[in-house]
């Protein structure tokens, strides 16, 4: 039986780190010698993923060539390309063979978590999906006024002063 698989989503614009995206999209941005994307295929590779399938739109060109088809890392990597944006998970339906239970992960994400410890607990239990999260506190620099459940604003209930709000952010 082989190894799990794995989907990189890597086709976004990446704006929030413009001007360097107009060089290079987010994937290949170097976190010191290596590109993110080169990261994550080493830790899927070593995680025993043996296939990648790289879904490209942004600068597609340069993802694919630099990683061709794995081999330089020990990993089979091949591609789908997003001719036009399908949305953050979009490109999934571009994806042949889907049969068994497979990782789907943004290019971009630097983690230290056991990608196929995920995919294991995700099959022992039977899930239609599992999201990895990472817990945020986002400071409110400002006062926050709480208002009526009816929604009218001459009615205050409340007033919270730089409240700290927290989330479970996606990965």
């Amino acid at each position: 039986m082989p190894g799990p698989r794995a989907i990189i989503l890597a086709g976004g614009k990446g704006t929030r780190l413009r001007p360097y995206t107009t060089v290079l999209p987010k994937p290949l941005m170097p976190v010191g010698e290596r590109p993110i994307l080169d990261v994550v295929l080493r830790q899927l590779k070593w995680r025993g993923f043996e296939r990648v399938t790289i879904s490209t739109g942004y600068m597609a060109e340069l993802i694919e060539a630099f990683f061709g088809d794995g081999s330089k890392i020990g990993i089979a990597v091949d591609y789908v390309r997003e001719d036009e944006p399908l949305g953050t998970a979009g490109a999934l339906a571009l994806v042949d063979g889907l049969d068994e239970d497979f990782l789907v992960m943004n290019g971009d994400v630097l983690t230290d978590i056991d990608y196929a410890g995920l995919l294991t607990e995700h099959s022992a239990n039977d899930a239609c999906a599992t999201i990895a999260t990472h817990e945020r506190d986002i400071q409110i620099s400002l006062g926050v006024l709480r208002f009526a459940d009816s929604g009218d604003p001459t009615r205050l209930t409340g007033y919270d002063e730089k409240p700290t709000l927290h989330y479970s952010a996606s990965m």
